[in-house]
């Protein structure tokens, strides 16, 4: 048995990494996560049975052991403290194995573009935990960087390509990627790369394309387009024209190419995680509509925050180096995102 660090396990990818890892393995997860933007434990395990220990939730019989903290706090205690956590609660907890990081200021589109300066705190969260992980030596350390991390000059309406990962080169030009959030994650990326090559550290990273899932919650596009659907919203309301495409990738195979990162990338390379295929928000709208047995007038509000008009993933690498292919297909991701909002939105969709 081992024991996990999680930051930010509370969070979209974070909670669906620790369910994940508490089915499949025998480990023990030490979770952080301040719930500024995650839900609580007892909101999605299927066993919220817990007992407390001062500060701490302890659930699962001691292989979830949840602290609700701001990271960077943590992580100046453990820093000033190697033996903090042994201190403090009075157990006598191993060494962490394998760290996830996932804390971050996170957020749609009107996060990205409407706070720009809060999202670059994503900075000072990455440098304290490179800061303590070369000092701390981790078996394995996994940080997620983002699609948002490429150029944007390779994301526009006439010269939008799919993406390789060979587009950042830290020994070539950057390109300027998408805002604050987009030079945060590149910011990480080389951070990852000193700390494996300078001491010798194993981090793996990954660049996600547009995960979502049934669990997401409304503030990003594809549960609130959803949404609209189950309500059969008409007209129905998309944001910019809804001619923008992204590279969508359901959370479930998400999961399965970080933990094959995990495995496999010891140097601090960065890797894409989507399906290859560019999508647009109408196509979204048209496949929820027939969910819901309907079509509706398209309503573009021009006046919100779209973002780059094309994003989407090279997968070639990943496939031929990795041999790895998301199994979940675009129809049927969404259709389980549609069951699922209808579910919350207490709507019969049987009929």
């Amino acid at each position: 048995m081992k024991f996990h660090l999680v930051s930010g396990g509370c969070g979209f990818v974070g909670r669906n990494l620790v369910k994940r890892l508490l089915s499949t393995t025998n480990d023990t997860l030490f979770v952080i996560d301040d719930l500024s933007t995650g839900t609580a434990p007892e909101t999605w395990l299927d066993d919220a049975t817990h007992t407390t220990k001062d500060d701490l939730k302890i659930y699962k019989s001691g292989r979830f052991i949840f602290l609700q903290s701001d990271f960077r706090k943590f992580l100046r205690n453990i820093i000033e403290d190697s033996d903090y956590i042994n201190k403090k609660y009075s157990f006598k907890y191993p060494k962490f194995s394998d760290v996830f990081h996932f804390a971050a200021i996170v957020g749609g589109r009107a996060k990205i573009d409407g706070d720009p300066m809060m999202v670059a705190l994503d900075l000072s969260i990455d440098a304290e935990l490179f800061y303590w992980v070369v000092r701390y030596k981790p078996e394995r350390v996994m940080y997620p960087s983002s699609s948002a991390a490429y150029p944007i000059n390779k994301q526009t309406l006439t010269d939008a390509i799919a993406l390789p990962e060979s587009e950042i080169r830290f020994d070539d030009v950057l390109g300027q990627p998408d805002m604050t959030y987009g030079w945060s994650k590149l910011t990480g990326e080389y951070l990852a790369q000193i700390a494996a090559k300078y001491y010798g550290v194993s981090v793996a990273c990954v660049r996600p394309f547009s995960g979502y899932g049934e669990d997401q919650d409304f503030s990003y596009p594809v549960p609130a387009i959803a949404a609209r659907a189950v309500k059969k919203e008409n007209p129905f309301e998309v944001w910019g024209s809804g001619k923008q495409g992204r590279d969508f990738v359901h959370i479930d195979d998400c999961i399965d190419c970080i933990l094959m990162a995990m495995d496999n990338i010891h140097d601090g390379t960065a890797i894409n995680i989507g399906s290859g295929k560019l999508t647009s928000f109408l196509q979204i709208i048209e496949l929820f509509s027939k969910f819901a047995g309907y079509n509706p007038t398209i309503k573009p509000l021009l006046d919100k925050p779209v973002g780059v008009h094309s994003r989407y993933a090279d997968m070639s690498y990943v496939s031929d180096k990795f041999n790895w292919k998301p199994k979940i297909s675009l129809e049927e991701g969404m259709r389980r995102v549609y069951d699922g909002v209808a579910k919350k939105l207490a709507v019969d969709v049987s009929k």
